[in-house]
């Protein structure tokens, strides 16, 4: 959801949102048009809103745009509809944001299912299971599984939660497995089906959202969160940069405080990571500053949305 003053306009900030929403799939915008007491319930001003927003939907890939004239300070169109504006026939605020669809991001891809390693549980007697949270598809007893990044090759001998063993286990489900080898699991390994198994990398391209102050370059060092894993990573180019104004990706050295761009980096440890589009949860990631602690960036592999926007 967006918020716009109707008396300005769409301004940069609301297009960077809307541009880092649809980067992170998002494909349902709505947007309130804030402000339409000032604006003397003028529904060309609700008109000037709406042909900026959808113009800009349509370049980023929306499926939906619903856009909501509202009064905040006054109410209208929040959760009653308004008096004040007989021209808007459409759903309030309230009503627009219960009707969205929610929910699917565990779901979203088509990677297949993955099982990033939280937890290594060692049970009296002996033996180990590997706790984490299904993410893609769903696994079940019998599946043959490889352990990533190092390639192992398992059968998935028990899916269980705290209530018992299951005969699956869906996207989404917080589950400890078994297998039936007896493995070199750890905290940071990925488990997924042997046929859908992600690409184990060293270096990679990815989109990069900033945060910090301080620009990004090449050399720059940093740790790199992905999934359950924590590894050095190392900025080895920066490609471009996202121009807010004409969505136009544009040659670039550096990242500025909240630049959208493309970046080559390399990590210490391998990376069994699939692109964003296939996999939010293996295809997405932050970079965390060495001194401060601080997280400065969140990734995704891959050109998610960048690669069909025109490039000069």
């Amino acid at each position: 959801m967006a918020v716009v003053d109707a008396t300005a306009g769409l301004r940069e900030q609301t297009r960077r949102h809307t541009c880092i929403a649809a980067l992170l799939g998002v494909r349902h915008l709505l947007v309130a048009a804030n402000k339409m007491d000032l604006a003397g319930w003028d529904e060309a001003a609700y008109r000037s809103v709406t042909e900026e927003v959808d113009a800009l939907a349509r370049r980023l890939g929306m499926e939906t745009v619903v856009i909501v004239p509202v009064s905040a300070l006054l109410g209208d169109n929040v959760v009653e509809p308004s008096t004040h504006m007989p021209w808007y026939v459409g759903p309030t605020l309230l009503s627009a944001l219960e009707e969205a669809p929610a929910g699917t991001w565990a779901h979203q891809g088509d990677a297949g299912a993955r099982l990033p390693v939280q937890w290594v549980v060692r049970h009296p007697g002996g033996g180990r299971s590997y706790a984490g949270m299904v993410s893609g598809g769903t696994f079940r007893p019998g599946d043959a599984v490889a352990v990533l990044p190092g390639g192992q090759r398992s059968r998935l001998t028990s899916v269980e939660t705290f209530d018992g063993p299951l005969d699956e286990a869906p996207a989404s489900l917080s589950v400890t497995v078994r297998l039936d080898d007896d493995l070199d699991v750890s905290r940071g390994d990925l488990i997924a089906p042997v046929e859908h198994a992600p690409e184990v990398v060293r270096e990679f391209e990815a989109t990069l959202c900033w945060f910090a102050d301080a620009p990004i370059e090449a050399g720059q060092r940093f740790r790199l969160k992905h999934t359950t894993r924590l590894t050095p990573a190392q900025v080895m180019a920066v490609h471009s940069r996202l121009d807010m104004e004409t969505l136009e990706l544009e040659p670039a050295s550096r990242l500025g405080p909240n630049d959208i761009g493309v970046v080559r980096l390399t990590v210490g440890t391998p990376l069994a990571v699939d692109p964003y589009q296939a996999s939010r949860v293996t295809g997405s990631f932050v970079m965390i500053d060495e001194q401060t602690n601080a997280t400065v960036a969140a990734g995704m592999v891959g050109v998610p949305v960048l690669a069909a926007l025109p490039q000069r």
